[in-house]
């Protein structure tokens, strides 16, 4: 069995939203015996297309990570593991930004070093420095 995509789910979801407004118009209408028929067909179609929706849902493809799993079993909200996950990434982010942030100052301190100690490679360390992004003037 192939899997669903996200497209013909969104056209049977499309397909019952239309159905329940023709339902709506036709008892808002309501004329006796002949809206009865039109909207018990109708009711079937919908019938019909919750039952395709309800299998073809179950053909997409999802992926829930085993610790999420792990999380609800154990009677958590897995709202919070989804906000103490940004937290932690977050904090890594900014971790990783201060390290970042200290290699580019050692990278511009070391290039002016360097400079200043072997003046014949001024212009290797000049290009060096621009290339890899530092913004002192050297």
């Amino acid at each position: 069995m192939a899997e669903a995509t996200v497209e013909e789910v969104d056209g049977q979801i499309r397909d019952i939203i239309n159905s329940l407004y023709l339902i709506i118009l036709t008892i808002h209408d309501y004329q006796g015996q002949e809206s009865q028929k039109s909207v018990t067909t109708e009711i079937k179609y919908l019938i019909n297309k919750l039952v395709t929706l309800s299998r073809t849902s179950r053909r997409l493809p999802t992926h829930i990570p085993l610790e999420i799993i792990d999380y609800v079993e154990g009677t958590r909200n897995p709202d919070i593991y989804t906000r103490e996950f940004v937290e932690l990434v977050m904090r890594y982010n900014q971790s990783i930004a201060g390290q970042s942030a200290g290699l580019a100052q050692f990278r511009d301190i070391l290039g002016k070093e360097i400079m200043s100690a072997i003046p014949e490679l001024s212009q290797d360390v000049r290009e060096i420095l621009v290339a890899t992004g530092s913004k002192t003037e050297v």
